[in-house]
């Protein structure tokens, strides 16, 4: 498989690791001196975008429109995710997105979930999250942090919404605290917490380097273009790590 990576900092640089010793080869890299202008269809059989916030958006739709799948792992853009993804229906373009590509955080989301539907039959257990990145990490809190306070909600019906402030400062009964820290060299650290006035329940997932991610990424671009090959060259559609992971 041909890569092309949007994004070259210290990701990049282990996505272009994990790439190479699963036989694929990078043949383009988007950055500061590389537009992503540059980039075409006939050389390119997968784009993974690993860059800012802020560029993500554009980098999503130039792929859509030239005809590139497109996995993304940056995360701090979903407030466009409902514009990308009717821009990807009209192109019949490929794009796959996640908030975290580690194998690891998918399993550690699925038991999350699973643990507040149990959770939500005991409300004298409160729930919280608490997150810690490395800080250069752009967004506080993550989308992995955000990820797993949606999936809470989606499962708990005594909470509502979520704020990034401590446990301490919550206003209201239904909604949940989200606590980022940052930290100098912390890939990441995610922890559910449910407490109650005699005991305390978490699980927690700490992610050792940035490996997970990276692997995690390349094998949803192989998934990517297995699911376009196998219905058809035309196939088109949004994913994420559930449909790789078939969860």
């Amino acid at each position: 498989m041909r890569i092309a990576l949007f994004g070259y900092g210290k990701m990049g640089i282990e996505i272009e690791k994990i790439a190479i010793e699963r036989g694929h080869s990078i043949v383009a890299i988007v950055n500061q001196k590389n537009s992503k202008e540059k980039i075409t269809k006939g050389d390119v059989d997968a784009v993974i975008e690993f860059s800012k916030p802020e560029l993500a958006e554009s980098h999503i739709a130039y792929c859509l429109n030239i005809g590139i799948p497109i996995v993304i792992g940056t995360t701090g853009w979903y407030n466009k995710l409902d514009s990308l993804t009717q821009l990807c229906t009209s192109k019949k373009g490929n794009m796959l997105h996640a908030t975290n590509f580690s194998l690891g955080v998918n399993i550690f989301f699925e038991l999350s979930s699973q643990l507040a539907k149990i959770m939500n039959n005991y409300p004298n257990y409160s729930a919280s999250i608490n997150e810690i990145h490395h800080t250069q990490k752009l967004d506080a809190p993550s989308g992995t942090g955000i990820s797993l306070a949606e999936q809470l909600i989606a499962n708990h019906s005594g909470y509502k919404d979520w704020a990034n402030v401590k446990k301490s400062e919550i206003k209201s009964d239904t909604t949940l605290s989200i606590e980022s820290f940052r930290l100098p060299d912390v890939p990441g650290t995610h922890e559910v917490i449910y407490e109650s006035d005699i005991d305390k329940i978490e699980i927690k997932h700490i992610a050792h380097n940035r490996k997970g991610f990276a692997l995690g990424s390349v094998i949803a671009a192989e998934w990517l273009l297995k699911n376009k090959e196998e219905q058809n060259l035309n196939a088109s559609g949004v994913y994420t790590m559930k449909d790789v992971l078939k969860f």
